[in-house]
């Protein structure tokens, strides 16, 4: 990570022209303070009369020291699975509904990020996972995902049955309606609402949590992010797996997932006080009284 930052880029939320008064207002800001700014090429569609070089996600990838993103959750998913790779870190102003990876508001966006220019600022370091399909042993998708990667059913379809090894070991056989390889940072999204604990994103590991399974001694189990999890589709209609709900790919009955922690890990920056287990009481309403 380079520091000070010289180049950072605007990422607003997709389709969303009201994003375009805060994102503006933020990009004068930052220029004030001395810094080069660069807009995302499909946030600035929705911007009118600015002078800001606007890139694409694979251009900001190779030129920027620093991206801040304007949105939600789902927006912060998208563009951490894009960038994290290039080694960008990300900093998230939440003009979504939960809000879990975007710490900075409307309101305070100003007066924290003029501490954050000056190095006052927690770096996290979150795990990122690949997933490759393989179709007779032939490689045919491979993705990235930063929340989970889901094998599920379609609405119509029958329970799936498929065969889950880690690191070669035989683990199980199960009929469900579906799987989810979580993150620590996934954890908190379609695991929990599937039975699944919640896991510290610090923990270097994985939690593979069975989606209404048929067999009910069959629950979640969570490994270490360093193995290798293989999932073979033993019979497959409608079947598709899943990458943070932004990619998906049809299966078919024999493939492979091979599912691994990616070597480049997410770095989210955050205010300084930041702590997790605020953000837990906050957006999980721990905090109200019985």
């Amino acid at each position: 990570m380079k520091f000070p930052f010289q180049t950072i880029a605007l990422i607003g939320k997709y389709k969303a022209p009201e994003i375009a008064e805060p994102l503006l207002r933020l990009a004068d800001f930052l220029s004030a303070q001395g810094v080069q700014v660069v807009v995302d090429s499909l946030t600035a569609e929705h911007l009118k009369n600015h002078a800001y070089q606007a890139l694409t996600l694979e251009e900001i990838g190779r030129t920027v020291d620093l991206a801040i993103v304007m949105g939600g959750d789902g927006t912060m998913l998208n563009i951490t699975r894009t960038l994290s790779p290039c080694g960008v870190p990300l900093i998230g102003v939440n003009q979504g509904r939960l809000g879990f990876l975007t710490d900075l508001t409307l309101d305070n966006m100003q007066a924290q990020l003029t501490a954050m220019l000056a190095g006052k600022f927690i770096v996290e370091e979150r795990l990122l996972i690949g997933a490759r399909v393989l179709r007779n042993e032939v490689e045919v998708f491979r993705a990235l995902a930063f929340n989970e990667v889901v094998v599920h059913r379609s609405q119509l379809g029958s329970l799936i049955e498929f065969e889950v090894r880690i690191d070669g070991e035989y683990l199980s056989n199960q009929r469900a309606d579906g799987l989810i390889v979580a993150t620590p940072t996934g954890s908190t999204a379609y695991a929990l609402s599937a039975g699944a604990p919640i896991l510290h994103p610090s923990l270097n590991v994985l939690e593979l949590v069975p989606i209404c399974p048929h067999t009910l001694s069959n629950r979640p189990i969570v490994v270490s992010a360093a193995s290798v999890l293989e999932i073979t589709m033993r019979r497959a209609h409608d079947l598709r797996v899943r990458f943070d709900s932004h990619t998906d790919f049809e299966l078919q009955a024999q493939d492979k997932i091979i599912v691994t922690g990616h070597p480049q890990h997410a770095l989210l920056l955050h205010p300084e006080g930041h702590s997790y287990y605020h953000t837990l009481r906050e957006k999980l309403l721990w905090n109200q009284t019985l």
